[in-house]
């Protein structure tokens, strides 16, 4: 058996260190590129999104490498996401990779313990649940630091005197944590990027302007499918807040869920206005923090969705009232396999532009 799985954010960081630790077989898809997403939409129907015509492309080129079984989340209120695993499986076996399997994890229902069963099917019956428990402790610990490294990175680029000493310092971080087997290994690395981070000349009269970047999970927290939304931001003098985290994610829906914990109740007050139940995916968080970023005195709101998200649909058709009501521009990003990055360049360009001026307006 050999795994390979998408890739998305920082997953396969903690698969690779995994593999290390346990020698389970697995086929790293390369990067995305223009052939994946080439691949992606020759094969997938064309109204399904683009993270799901991206994902497609990562299994392709894995499975041209030699993985024989793909990993998969589903689930039954992850919007479309949560039937993309038997959509994959079947258009797998029409292009003739019979031989592929498509294995599960059924998150909403299993919570942590359906992950620990999980991960045994995938290292064998007879590794330890000392052993298990130990694997998924170090990658939630992984994916820990790595987050507040980028969070502290989302801090210190548009105060920095050069942004690129900022962004050289966080494109060593992920192969320092994959490297890192130990939890000692990890509280080492993270004083070493969190020191190396703290020595980055600051310019002292640095104001930047805030702006939330808000929508789709993947959209939002993935460089690739957001044409470095982050960076391109960064450089030009804006500090950037996200609710997208892998490690928050974790929290809620493995654990909180798990003990019957309630969450998020102050995004679903601040959305009771404009919507007042779940329409899946991110579309009531999309609102929900709006409301709170304006009352906190962002800047703006970058919602990015890609074409044919129902959930973002949904938001986005509130978000005018929203905008009437809190007085803040929001910025809408949908986007597909046309989309170019010179035009989203543009139009954020443009947006950051338009915040200045509000700023200075307001004094």
């Amino acid at each position: 058996m050999k795994l390979t799985a998408p890739y998305v954010s920082h997953l396969w960081m903690v698969i690779r260190t995994l593999s290390a630790k346990t020698g389970l077989a697995v086929v790293e898809p390369p990067p995305p590129s223009a052939r994946t997403i080439a691949l992606g939409v020759r094969h997938s129907p064309e109204w399904m999104c683009f993270p799901f015509k991206v994902l497609l492309g990562n299994f392709i080129e894995a499975i041209e490498r030699g993985a024989d079984t793909v990993l998969m989340a589903e689930g039954p209120q992850l919007c479309r996401l949560g039937y993309y695993a038997r959509l994959y499986e079947q258009i797998l076996r029409e292009m003739g990779y019979a031989q592929v399997r498509v294995l599960t994890f059924n998150w909403q229902n299993e919570q942590i313990v359906g992950l620990a069963k999980f991960l045994r099917i995938l290292l064998g019956e007879k590794t330890s649940l000392r052993d298990i428990v130990g694997h998924i402790k170090h990658g939630l610990q992984q994916f820990i630091l790595i987050e507040d490294v980028e969070k502290r990175v989302q801090f210190l680029r548009p105060r920095a005197q050069r942004w690129q000493d900022v962004e050289q310092v966080w494109q060593s971080a992920e192969p320092r944590i994959t490297a890192a087997m130990t939890g000692r290994d990890l509280q080492r690395v993270r004083r070493e990027l969190f020191a190396e981070l703290d020595a980055v000349p600051l310019n002292p009269n640095a104001n930047p302007l805030k702006v939330g970047v808000l929508g789709e999970f993947i959209m939002v927290l993935d460089p690739f499918y957001n044409f470095d939304l982050e960076v391109e931001l960064g450089r030009r003098g804006v500090e950037v807040h996200r609710c997208a985290w892998v490690a928050g994610w974790a929290k809620i829906w493995l654990f909180m869920e798990m003990l019957g914990l309630s969450h998020g109740k102050e995004v679903k007050q601040a959305a009771a206005p404009y919507l007042t139940r779940d329409v899946s995916g991110e579309g009531l968080q999309t609102i929900g923090e709006t409301v709170l970023m304006s009352q906190d005195g962002f800047d703006g709101i970058i919602h990015i969705q890609p074409f044919t998200c129902l959930p973002e649909i949904v938001a986005q058709n509130i978000l005018p009232r929203v905008v009437r009501d809190h007085d803040i521009p929001v910025l809408e990003l949908i986007m597909d396999e046309q989309t170019a990055r010179t035009g989203v360049l543009t139009r954020l360009e443009a947006f950051v532009d338009l915040m200045a001026r509000r700023r200075a307006v307001r004094g």
